[in-house]
Protein backbone atom coordinates (compact mmCIF):
# COMPACT_ATOMS: atom_id res chain seq x y z
CA UNK A 1 0.00 0.00 0.00
CA UNK A 2 1.45 3.32 -1.03
CA UNK A 3 1.52 6.58 0.93
CA UNK A 4 -1.54 7.92 -0.83
CA UNK A 5 -3.56 4.83 0.00
CA UNK A 6 -2.54 5.05 3.63
CA UNK A 7 -3.55 8.69 3.81
CA UNK A 8 -6.88 7.89 2.20
CA UNK A 9 -7.46 5.10 4.72
CA UNK A 10 -6.62 7.38 7.63
CA UNK A 11 -9.01 10.03 6.33
CA UNK A 12 -11.76 7.44 6.03
CA UNK A 13 -11.10 6.21 9.54
CA UNK A 14 -11.19 9.77 10.87
CA UNK A 15 -14.48 10.40 9.12
CA UNK A 16 -15.88 7.14 10.46
CA UNK A 17 -14.71 7.98 13.98
CA UNK A 18 -16.22 11.47 13.72
CA UNK A 19 -19.47 10.06 12.45
CA UNK A 20 -19.50 7.54 15.28
CA UNK A 21 -18.83 10.28 17.82
CA UNK A 22 -21.62 12.39 16.32
CA UNK A 23 -24.01 9.46 16.53
CA UNK A 24 -22.99 8.90 20.16
CA UNK A 25 -23.54 12.57 20.99
CA UNK A 26 -26.92 12.54 19.26
CA UNK A 27 -27.84 9.35 21.12
CA UNK A 28 -26.90 10.92 24.45
CA UNK A 29 -28.97 14.02 23.67
CA UNK A 30 -31.91 11.89 22.60
CA UNK A 31 -31.58 9.72 25.69
CA UNK A 32 -31.41 12.77 27.94
CA UNK A 33 -34.44 14.25 26.19
CA UNK A 34 -36.37 11.02 26.68
CA UNK A 35 -35.39 10.89 30.34
CA UNK A 36 -36.38 14.52 30.84
CA UNK A 37 -39.72 13.91 29.12
CA UNK A 38 -40.30 10.81 31.23
CA UNK A 39 -39.43 12.73 34.39
CA UNK A 40 -41.76 15.56 33.39
CA UNK A 41 -44.58 13.08 32.78
CA UNK A 42 -43.91 11.42 36.15
CA UNK A 43 -44.08 14.78 37.93
CA UNK A 44 -47.30 15.78 36.17
CA UNK A 45 -48.88 12.35 36.73
CA UNK A 46 -48.12 12.54 40.44
CA UNK A 47 -49.58 16.04 40.78
CA UNK A 48 -52.70 14.82 38.98
CA UNK A 49 -52.95 11.78 41.28
CA UNK A 50 -52.58 13.96 44.38
CA UNK A 51 -55.31 16.24 43.04
CA UNK A 52 -57.68 13.31 42.58
CA UNK A 53 -57.00 12.01 46.10
CA UNK A 54 -57.53 15.33 47.89
CA UNK A 55 -60.57 16.13 45.77
CA UNK A 56 -62.21 12.95 47.06
CA UNK A 57 -61.07 13.79 50.59
CA UNK A 58 -62.50 17.32 50.41
CA UNK A 59 -65.79 15.95 49.09
CA UNK A 60 -65.84 13.57 52.04
CA UNK A 61 -65.33 16.56 54.33
CA UNK A 62 -68.33 18.34 52.78
CA UNK A 63 -70.54 15.28 53.21
CA UNK A 64 -69.28 14.63 56.75
CA UNK A 65 -69.98 18.11 58.08
CA UNK A 66 -73.36 18.30 56.36
CA UNK A 67 -74.17 15.05 58.14
CA UNK A 68 -72.95 16.31 61.52
CA UNK A 69 -75.00 19.48 61.11
CA UNK A 70 -78.25 17.53 60.98
CA UNK A 71 -78.61 16.45 57.37
CA UNK A 72 -78.46 12.68 57.69
CA UNK A 73 -81.86 11.26 58.63
CA UNK A 74 -82.31 8.98 61.64
CA UNK A 75 -79.58 8.23 64.18
CA UNK A 76 -79.09 4.78 62.64
CA UNK A 77 -78.74 6.28 59.16
CA UNK A 78 -76.18 8.79 60.42
CA UNK A 79 -74.13 6.07 62.09
CA UNK A 80 -74.17 3.93 58.93
CA UNK A 81 -73.02 6.89 56.83
CA UNK A 82 -70.25 7.74 59.29
CA UNK A 83 -68.98 4.17 59.22
CA UNK A 84 -69.01 4.38 55.43
CA UNK A 85 -66.98 7.60 55.50
CA UNK A 86 -64.47 5.92 57.82
CA UNK A 87 -64.10 2.99 55.43
CA UNK A 88 -63.67 5.27 52.40
CA UNK A 89 -61.06 7.42 54.16
CA UNK A 90 -59.08 4.28 54.97
CA UNK A 91 -59.17 3.31 51.28
CA UNK A 92 -57.85 6.77 50.36
CA UNK A 93 -54.85 6.19 52.61
CA UNK A 94 -54.18 2.85 50.92
CA UNK A 95 -54.44 4.44 47.48
CA UNK A 96 -52.05 7.20 48.49
CA UNK A 97 -49.52 4.65 49.69
CA UNK A 98 -49.70 2.87 46.32
CA UNK A 99 -49.27 6.03 44.26
CA UNK A 100 -46.14 6.06 42.06
CA UNK A 101 -43.93 9.07 42.63
CA UNK A 102 -40.49 10.32 41.56
CA UNK A 103 -37.76 10.15 44.21
CA UNK A 104 -37.65 13.96 44.26
CA UNK A 105 -41.26 13.98 45.53
CA UNK A 106 -40.74 11.43 48.30
CA UNK A 107 -41.19 14.02 51.08
CA UNK A 108 -44.41 15.27 49.55
CA UNK A 109 -45.63 11.68 49.27
CA UNK A 110 -44.88 10.90 52.92
CA UNK A 111 -46.59 14.10 54.07
CA UNK A 112 -49.64 13.36 51.91
CA UNK A 113 -50.03 9.92 53.48
CA UNK A 114 -49.68 11.42 56.96
CA UNK A 115 -52.33 14.08 56.27
CA UNK A 116 -54.80 11.49 54.97
CA UNK A 117 -54.09 9.25 57.97
CA UNK A 118 -55.05 12.07 60.34
CA UNK A 119 -58.30 12.54 58.41
CA UNK A 120 -59.02 8.81 58.54
CA UNK A 121 -58.36 8.68 62.30
CA UNK A 122 -60.57 11.72 62.93
CA UNK A 123 -63.52 10.27 61.04
CA UNK A 124 -63.16 6.90 62.77
CA UNK A 125 -63.02 8.62 66.17
CA UNK A 126 -66.14 10.68 65.44
CA UNK A 127 -68.00 7.56 64.30
CA UNK A 128 -67.07 5.87 67.60
CA UNK A 129 -68.04 8.90 69.71
CA UNK A 130 -71.35 9.72 68.03
CA UNK A 131 -73.60 7.35 70.05
CA UNK A 132 -72.62 9.16 73.26
CA UNK A 133 -72.85 12.60 71.64
CA UNK A 134 -76.55 12.08 70.80
CA UNK A 135 -77.45 10.22 73.99
CA UNK A 136 -80.18 11.43 76.30
CA UNK A 137 -78.26 12.46 79.38
CA UNK A 138 -74.79 12.36 80.97
CA UNK A 139 -72.93 10.66 78.11
CA UNK A 140 -73.64 13.60 75.80
CA UNK A 141 -70.92 15.80 77.27
CA UNK A 142 -68.30 13.07 77.03
CA UNK A 143 -69.31 12.33 73.44
CA UNK A 144 -69.32 15.95 72.27
CA UNK A 145 -65.98 16.66 73.94
CA UNK A 146 -64.43 13.66 72.22
CA UNK A 147 -65.78 14.75 68.84
CA UNK A 148 -64.27 18.20 69.42
CA UNK A 149 -60.92 16.54 70.18
CA UNK A 150 -61.16 14.47 67.01
CA UNK A 151 -61.57 17.71 65.05
CA UNK A 152 -57.95 18.42 65.99
CA UNK A 153 -57.00 15.58 63.64
CA UNK A 154 -58.58 17.47 60.75
CA UNK A 155 -56.83 20.70 61.70
CA UNK A 156 -53.51 18.84 61.92
CA UNK A 157 -54.09 17.28 58.49
CA UNK A 158 -54.70 20.72 56.98
CA UNK A 159 -51.51 22.11 58.54
CA UNK A 160 -49.47 19.15 57.27
CA UNK A 161 -50.91 19.52 53.78
CA UNK A 162 -50.25 23.27 53.53
CA UNK A 163 -46.89 23.27 55.35
CA UNK A 164 -45.37 20.02 54.03
CA UNK A 165 -47.16 18.62 51.01
CA UNK A 166 -47.40 21.87 49.01
CA UNK A 167 -43.82 23.10 49.65
CA UNK A 168 -42.36 19.66 48.94
CA UNK A 169 -44.26 19.60 45.66
CA UNK A 170 -43.43 23.17 44.67
CA UNK A 171 -39.66 22.92 45.25
CA UNK A 172 -38.88 19.91 42.99
CA UNK A 173 -41.34 21.16 40.36
CA UNK A 174 -39.51 24.48 40.24
CA UNK A 175 -36.16 22.72 39.85
CA UNK A 176 -37.66 20.69 37.00
CA UNK A 177 -38.83 23.97 35.40
CA UNK A 178 -42.46 23.00 35.97
CA UNK A 179 -43.28 25.78 38.44
CA UNK A 180 -46.30 26.73 36.32
CA UNK A 181 -48.00 23.45 37.20
CA UNK A 182 -51.19 24.03 39.22
CA UNK A 183 -50.80 22.58 42.72
CA UNK A 184 -53.92 20.94 44.23
CA UNK A 185 -55.13 22.69 47.39
CA UNK A 186 -57.02 20.95 50.18
CA UNK A 187 -58.76 21.87 53.44
CA UNK A 188 -60.75 19.35 55.46
CA UNK A 189 -61.85 21.34 58.55
CA UNK A 190 -64.36 23.95 57.29
CA UNK A 191 -64.15 26.23 60.35
CA UNK A 192 -62.23 26.28 63.65
CA UNK A 193 -65.49 26.64 65.60
CA UNK A 194 -65.80 22.84 65.32
CA UNK A 195 -62.89 22.57 67.78
CA UNK A 196 -65.16 23.88 70.56
CA UNK A 197 -67.33 21.37 72.50
CA UNK A 198 -70.15 23.94 72.69
CA UNK A 199 -70.28 24.19 68.91
CA UNK A 200 -70.25 20.40 68.55
CA UNK A 201 -72.99 20.04 71.16
CA UNK A 202 -75.14 22.62 69.40
CA UNK A 203 -74.79 21.17 65.89
CA UNK A 204 -74.51 17.45 66.60
CA UNK A 205 -77.32 17.77 69.14
CA UNK A 206 -79.72 18.19 66.21
CA UNK A 207 -79.12 14.53 65.40
CA UNK A 208 -80.17 13.11 68.75
CA UNK A 209 -83.28 12.75 70.78
CA UNK A 210 -82.31 14.66 73.93
CA UNK A 211 -80.94 18.00 75.09
CA UNK A 212 -82.32 21.43 74.44
CA UNK A 213 -84.91 22.08 71.80
CA UNK A 214 -87.49 19.63 73.09
CA UNK A 215 -86.53 16.68 70.88
CA UNK A 216 -87.30 13.07 71.59
CA UNK A 217 -88.86 11.35 74.58
CA UNK A 218 -88.19 12.82 78.00
CA UNK A 219 -87.13 10.92 81.10
CA UNK A 220 -89.84 10.43 83.76
CA UNK A 221 -90.48 13.31 86.15
CA UNK A 222 -90.78 17.06 85.87
CA UNK A 223 -88.68 19.02 83.37
CA UNK A 224 -88.16 22.74 83.13
CA UNK A 225 -85.59 25.51 83.19
CA UNK A 226 -86.02 29.20 83.82
CA UNK A 227 -84.23 32.52 84.00
CA UNK A 228 -83.15 33.42 87.53
CA UNK A 229 -81.41 36.67 86.60
CA UNK A 230 -79.64 38.58 83.84
CA UNK A 231 -76.71 40.99 84.05
CA UNK A 232 -75.11 42.97 81.23
CA UNK A 233 -71.74 44.62 81.74
CA UNK A 234 -72.11 43.87 85.45
CA UNK A 235 -75.46 45.68 85.67
CA UNK A 236 -78.61 43.79 86.57
CA UNK A 237 -81.38 43.91 83.98
CA UNK A 238 -84.96 44.22 85.19
CA UNK A 239 -88.19 44.21 83.16
CA UNK A 240 -89.72 47.66 82.73
CA UNK A 241 -86.56 49.64 83.52
CA UNK A 242 -83.76 50.65 81.15
CA UNK A 243 -80.29 49.99 82.56
CA UNK A 244 -77.40 52.27 81.68
CA UNK A 245 -74.58 50.11 80.30
CA UNK A 246 -71.13 51.20 79.15
CA UNK A 247 -70.36 49.71 75.70
CA UNK A 248 -66.84 48.39 76.31
CA UNK A 249 -64.76 46.05 74.15
CA UNK A 250 -65.07 43.28 76.76
CA UNK A 251 -68.82 43.60 77.28
CA UNK A 252 -70.41 40.37 78.56
CA UNK A 253 -73.97 39.27 79.26
CA UNK A 254 -74.59 36.69 81.97
CA UNK A 255 -77.75 34.63 82.36
CA UNK A 256 -78.48 32.71 85.54
CA UNK A 257 -80.27 29.52 84.44
CA UNK A 258 -82.20 27.56 87.05
CA UNK A 259 -83.32 23.95 86.67
CA UNK A 260 -86.78 23.79 88.24
CA UNK A 261 -87.42 20.17 87.32
CA UNK A 262 -86.49 16.76 88.70
CA UNK A 263 -83.98 15.73 86.03
CA UNK A 264 -80.52 16.73 84.94
CA UNK A 265 -80.84 18.56 81.63
CA UNK A 266 -78.09 18.64 78.99
CA UNK A 267 -77.21 20.90 76.08
CA UNK A 268 -79.53 23.71 77.15
CA UNK A 269 -79.39 26.51 74.59
CA UNK A 270 -79.48 30.14 75.75
CA UNK A 271 -80.31 32.72 73.06
CA UNK A 272 -79.91 36.49 73.30
CA UNK A 273 -81.01 39.28 70.95
CA UNK A 274 -79.77 42.85 71.45
CA UNK A 275 -81.62 45.38 69.28
CA UNK A 276 -84.26 44.68 66.68
CA UNK A 277 -84.65 44.28 62.95
CA UNK A 278 -81.83 43.51 60.55
CA UNK A 279 -79.22 45.22 62.75
CA UNK A 280 -80.01 43.13 65.82
CA UNK A 281 -77.11 41.35 67.52
CA UNK A 282 -77.94 37.66 67.92
CA UNK A 283 -75.97 35.52 70.37
CA UNK A 284 -76.27 32.04 71.77
CA UNK A 285 -74.44 29.58 73.97
CA UNK A 286 -75.07 26.00 75.09
CA UNK A 287 -75.03 24.98 78.75
CA UNK A 288 -73.56 21.47 78.80
CA UNK A 289 -75.57 20.23 81.77
CA UNK A 290 -77.51 21.47 84.79
CA UNK A 291 -78.69 19.27 87.65
CA UNK A 292 -82.16 19.34 89.16
CA UNK A 293 -82.51 22.36 91.47
CA UNK A 294 -79.17 23.81 90.35
CA UNK A 295 -78.58 27.40 89.20
CA UNK A 296 -75.76 27.93 86.71
CA UNK A 297 -74.38 31.07 85.06
CA UNK A 298 -74.03 31.25 81.27
CA UNK A 299 -71.66 34.01 80.19
CA UNK A 300 -71.90 35.28 76.61
CA UNK A 301 -69.42 37.84 75.20
CA UNK A 302 -70.94 40.69 73.17
CA UNK A 303 -68.33 41.10 70.42
CA UNK A 304 -70.35 43.59 68.33
CA UNK A 305 -70.87 47.04 69.79
CA UNK A 306 -74.57 47.92 70.21
CA UNK A 307 -75.88 51.40 69.27
CA UNK A 308 -75.35 54.07 71.92
CA UNK A 309 -77.55 56.85 73.26
CA UNK A 310 -80.88 55.12 72.70
CA UNK A 311 -83.17 52.58 74.31
CA UNK A 312 -82.14 49.15 73.00
CA UNK A 313 -84.33 46.08 73.62
CA UNK A 314 -82.61 42.99 75.05
CA UNK A 315 -84.40 39.64 74.91
CA UNK A 316 -83.17 36.44 76.55
CA UNK A 317 -84.55 32.94 76.02
CA UNK A 318 -83.69 29.57 77.53
CA UNK A 319 -84.94 27.06 74.97
CA UNK A 320 -87.40 24.47 76.35
CA UNK A 321 -86.06 20.96 76.97
CA UNK A 322 -87.76 17.67 76.24
CA UNK A 323 -90.82 17.20 78.48
CA UNK A 324 -91.01 20.86 79.57
CA UNK A 325 -94.64 22.00 79.79
CA UNK A 326 -94.54 25.43 81.44
CA UNK A 327 -92.32 27.85 79.56
CA UNK A 328 -93.55 31.22 80.87
CA UNK A 329 -90.30 31.92 82.71
CA UNK A 330 -88.04 30.80 79.84
CA UNK A 331 -88.06 34.26 78.28
CA UNK A 332 -87.18 37.72 79.54
CA UNK A 333 -87.58 41.13 77.88
CA UNK A 334 -85.33 43.98 79.06
CA UNK A 335 -83.94 47.26 77.77
CA UNK A 336 -80.61 49.05 78.02
CA UNK A 337 -79.12 52.41 77.10
CA UNK A 338 -75.51 51.99 76.01
CA UNK A 339 -72.96 54.74 76.57
CA UNK A 340 -69.45 55.32 75.28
Amino acid sequence: MGPTDRQTLMVRRSIAAGAGLLVLVLFIFLLRGCLDARKERAFKDYVRDVGALVQESDQESKSLFELLSGGGGSDVDVQIKLDGFAAESSKLVDRARGTDHPDELRRAQNALIEALEFRRDGIRGIADALPNAIAQQQDRREGTERIAREMQNFLTSDVIYSARVIPNLAGPLKEAKLSGEQLPQSQFLPEVAWLQPDTVADRVGKLGGGGGGGKGPAAPGLHGNGIAGVTLGGQALNPGAAASIRATDDLKLQVQVINQGENTETDVKVKVTIGKGGDAIKLEKVLDSIAAGETKPVEIPVATRPPTGQNVPVTVEVEPVAGEKKTENNKGAFSAIFTQ
